[in-house]
């Protein structure tokens, strides 16, 4: 997969929700694989009433912008699409975390519910059957 220029990564972050979401999908399925932040752990997020985020992004590039703040020692994780479908998706209904797709070097994320994301990398997978 080709790495993406400062330049597209700037465009991208500007999009509106819905098309920086189906860019997402449609980057993780191509690529069969999501970016977290890793140290120890995973990188979480919460926003303002406390709802607890696990950030993903279509490739390091993006994740390794947003190294920042309480994030700065983290670095890039790959997850496998299969893992992230069969193993942390349904984690994150267990320990109520929501998919926080996309998040900005500015920390704005969108906040999407477990079954939308499943359902939309799902959907997608079919175009390559």
């Amino acid at each position: 997969m080709r790495t993406p220029s400062r330049k597209e990564m700037e465009a991208v972050w500007q999009l509106d929700a819905p098309t920086k979401f189906s860019h997402f999908v449609k980057r993780v399925v191509d690529a069969e694989e999501a970016w977290g932040l890793w140290r120890d752990g995973w990188a979480l997020s919460q926003d303002d009433d406390g709802t607890m985020g696990f950030p993903l992004w279509p490739a390091p590039e993006y994740a390794d912008a947003c190294r920042n703040g309480e994030w700065t020692e983290y670095l890039p994780r790959s997850i496998a699409l299969d893992e992230l479908l069969n193993e942390l998706l349904p984690g994150f209904v267990e320990r109520q975390v929501v998919p926080a797709v996309f998040p900005d070097p500015m920390g704005r994320s969108i906040l999407v519910s477990v079954a939308e994301v499943d359902t939309a990398l799902r959907a997608e997978m079919t175009r390559y059957e």
